[in-house]
């Protein structure tokens, strides 16, 4: 699927090109924006002001772009230029002293950022159903991460079918991601929930180790790489599954 999507993209003209950028990048800095103001405004909820003060429990972008230039500008459109795709980071601050006097609110804190994505890539989905529904779109015959739907047309429908394909697929990534229990990833906090005891002791220590989170994010790339594909294979057929579409 990936490197159908390279090819894809080497064929395409530089103005085609350019507009793919923008539409990805415009989807990304939502979906990212989206996923750090609700780790933000779900710590504010159970106590902890710590992003507030600091203008990160927000969806406006600007203060999110300026706390994590790198992640939010530079690596996305660099990684965009190279490969057609975009990944990036932001981070939002949060009160270590009120996460471990709190642990389980700071689990629901953790988890609402990939809340947010899966929120997202439900919404691509009803978007998606709309616009067939409406005659604007139509199911591909082959899937790639922004042809997740086609449009009947070109302009402003073929636009928004890319949008919505981005916005779907990059949401699943984020989520899968995200979740996958290695820190410094949100994952961890599921451990709050299925873990007890010592167990659940000696695994909060194992990774508030500072080597272990740097190792850990290699883990999860290893991770991702067996398990992403099979999960938005399933996505995408649940997301088709009314219309009795499936993808191999």
């Amino acid at each position: 699927m990936f490197w159908n999507f390279l090819c894809c993209l080497c064929t395409l003209p530089p103005m085609e090109k350019l507009e793919l950028c923008i539409l990805w990048y415009a989807v990304f800095v939502v979906s990212i924006v989206c996923h750090e103001a609700a780790h933000g405004l779900a710590a504010l909820r159970f106590g902890d002001r710590t992003a507030a003060l600091h203008g990160l429990a927000t969806l406006n972008p600007v203060p999110h772009i300026r706390r994590s230039p790198l992640g939010m500008v530079l690596v996305p459109l660099m990684v965009f230029a190279g490969s057609g795709w975009m990944i990036g980071w932001a981070s939002t601050p949060y009160d270590p002293y009120w996460a471990q006097r709190y642990p389980r609110q700071a689990a629901w804190m953790a988890l609402a950022g990939p809340g947010a994505n899966l929120s997202l890539a439900i919404l691509a989905g009803v978007l998606i159903h709309l616009g067939i529904a409406a005659g604007f779109f139509h199911s591909p015959e082959s899937v790639v991460t922004s042809r997740v739907v086609e449009a009947y047309r070109d302009g402003l429908p073929a636009g928004l079918a890319v949008v919505v394909s981005v916005l779907f697929s990059l949401n699943i990534l984020l989520l899968v991601f995200n979740l996958i229990p290695v820190a410094p990833l949100d994952g961890t906090a599921l451990a709050e929930f299925v873990l007890r005891g010592d167990t659940l002791h000696h695994y909060r220590n194992l990774m508030a180790q500072p080597n272990l989170r740097i190792v850990g994010l290699f883990i999860a790339w290893f991770i991702l790489d067996f398990i992403y594909d099979p999960i938005f294979t399933a996505a995408l057929n649940l997301l088709y599954l009314p219309r009795g579409i499936s993808y191999g």
